[in-house]
């Protein structure tokens, strides 16, 4: 496996949260994905047991092979990303996150793996996008989850 970001940062939201979240995948990614910087629009195409398609206004995302385990203090979720962003390029990757409960709320832990990204253009994000794109999907997994809580 060969790791292209991993960080952790802490949420202010209960690991409940994040696994009432997960029971409905196409509106947690949708939600989550609604986050990330440059997303005007976000947009659930199709849904399955374990793969969401979501068109933004940047491109089209599958999110495939999504796994939830469940534990009483711990949720891991592992899955494929393809990434078509327009016809510039497409990305694959692996995704692997874990919510755990802590002192504060729920510590989100995140590994991207296996990323490709052919041509120029993906040479330059795999060479130099992985610190943001990583610290985007932790940022917008935190405020999706802090103004989900926040909700009625």
């Amino acid at each position: 496996m060969s790791v292209w970001f991993e960080d952790k940062n802490e949420i202010e939201c209960s690991i409940q949260d994040v696994k009432l979240s997960l029971e409905e995948l196409g509106s947690h990614y949708v939600g989550v994905i609604g986050y990330m910087p440059g997303m005007a629009t976000v947009e659930l195409l199709d849904q399955t047991n374990d793969s969401v398609t979501i068109k933004t206004n940047e491109g089209t995302m599958k999110r495939t092979n999504i796994s939830v385990h469940i534990e009483a203090e711990r949720v891991l979720v592992e899955l494929d990303e393809e990434y078509k962003a327009g016809s510039k390029v497409t990305t694959t990757s692996h995704f692997l996150d874990e919510f755990t409960t802590s002192e504060t709320g729920v510590t989100h832990h995140i590994v991207i793996s296996e990323v490709t990204a052919p041509g120029l253009l993906g040479f330059f994000y795999r060479k130099f996008g992985s610190s943001k794109m990583g610290n985007a999907f932790l940022a917008a997994h935190a405020s999706y989850f802090e103004n989900r809580k926040a909700e009625p």
